[in-house]
């Protein structure tokens, strides 16, 4: 990954489902200047995603948030219509916004990019945790495989980057 500790966003668009339709933005708009937390994984209903990195962020994240947290964000490569059903599904609410990267443009610039063709999946995002204030990485973790979930986990966050 080529973002760093201090390194500011880059301001890419990416996509929201709002009021049933999908609506592009620059990252900075969603985000701002709040202190937040951003987590990226390889794809909305994939096993690892699906069974640990999605659900411990939202039973965590009343807990992450009395720490100063604003917003949690979950950035993955799907589309917005899937990463809103996801959402759903896994009784996101207003815990944690859903926010969709389906042309790479956040995932590229900041040099997640993985290679799961072999798997069928094309060109998907590493997982990865920020926590970013004022539109710079405050703190960052990424896992070497995208089946880890250990330093990326909202556990690993509430007890050694906040």
């Amino acid at each position: 990954m080529k973002l760093k500790i201090k390194d500011q966003l880059p301001d890419t668009e990416i996509f929201q489902l709002v009021d049933g339709e999908p609506q592009k933005s620059k990252l900075r708009e969603i985000i701002g200047n709040d202190k937040v937390v951003l987590f990226g994984l390889p794809g909305a209903f994939t096993s690892t995603c699906s069974k640990l990195h999605l659900p411990g962020f939202v039973a965590n994240a009343d807990k992450i948030k009395a720490k100063g947290i604003e917003n949690i964000y979950c950035l993955s490569v799907n589309d917005p219509f899937v990463m809103n059903g996801w959402g759903e599904i896994n009784n996101t609410g207003d815990k944690i916004e859903m926010l969709s990267d389906p042309y790479l443009s956040f995932t590229k610039a900041i040099g997640a990019e993985i290679d799961r063709n072999a798997k069928g999946m094309g060109i998907r995002s590493n997982r990865y945790l920020m926590v970013i204030e004022n539109f710079k990485v405050v703190n960052i973790h990424e896992e070497q495989e995208t089946k880890e979930c250990d330093l990326t986990s909202a556990e690993n966050l509430l007890d050694n980057l906040l």
